[in-house]
């Protein structure tokens, strides 16, 4: 499965610069859209980018002008800006897409279906996980 997501987002790294995105900055900005007005934590909680990284993702995408950051009172939240929108509407549909080909080119969809099921069991799975004992 590493090696399978490995390959994949170094593909999709590749694909989405015809964006000048990287996946990971896509992934923060569908959270951006998806949950907006939306806290710098709880945004690092929905993604696999470390707070360091945030803080830069963030500072990088404001400076090309695809979020805002508001304060609000003590708090300061993240909202796509209308580039950023019309940058994440033009990029999901190809990003959509070329994801989905991973799958749809090589499994059948008996294979499709068994696939999802085993994945949903997994991740599940992994939410209620607990650490062994020290």
């Amino acid at each position: 499965m590493m090696r399978f997501t490995t390959q994949s987002n170094q593909l999709s790294n590749e694909f989405l610069k015809r964006f000048d995105l990287t996946t990971a900055q896509f992934d923060v900005l569908i959270q951006i859209q998806t949950y907006a007005p939306i806290t710098q934590s709880q945004l690092a909680e929905k993604v696999t980018v470390t707070q360091g990284g945030m803080s830069r993702m963030l500072a990088r995408l404001e400076k090309e002008g695809l979020i805002e950051r508001k304060q609000n009172w003590k708090t300061k939240t993240i909202s796509l800006t209308a580039k950023g929108e019309h940058m994440i509407q033009a990029a999901t549909p190809s990003q959509l897409h070329f994801q989905s080909s991973f799958f749809e080119e090589v499994l059948t969809d008996e294979e499709l279906k068994s696939l999802y099921k085993v994945m949903t069991k997994l991740e599940k799975h992994s939410r209620e996980k607990k650490l062994p004992p020290a």
